[in-house]
């Protein structure tokens, strides 16, 4: 059964959740911001995109330098491609998918 601490705890994750993702919407709704500050928020997609890849081909440990993973990093090769001539993020990663899922088989891990 669900006690009322649980709830709460739900309820409480949902708005820390929600509140970063809509409050700039709706602060921003309607005006117009600065020229640096759109500078700036143009970059920001990519940003986020290098970062998350750089950490899934990455693999890190306390006391020893980060290592690329093989696989991973093979894989990124062609999805990149894929990037760049279709501009198309779904087969990119559709792409990457399924590179990964093929070297993994064929390495037999």
């Amino acid at each position: 059964m669900i006690n009322r601490e649980m709830v709460w705890m739900i309820l409480a994750a949902m708005v820390v959740t929600w509140v970063p993702r809509i409050l700039p919407f709706v602060l921003t709704k309607g005006k117009s911001l600065p020229p640096l500050t759109l500078h700036f928020l143009r970059f920001l997609p990519l940003s986020i995109i290098f970062a998350l890849t750089l950490s899934s081909v990455v693999d890190e440990r306390v006391g020893h330098f980060p290592r690329f993973l093989p696989i991973e990093t093979i894989a990124l090769l062609p999805t990149f491609f894929v990037v760049l001539k279709t501009k198309n993020i779904l087969l990119a990663v559709i792409v990457g998918v399924v590179v990964t899922a093929s070297l993994r088989f064929l390495s037999g891990i």
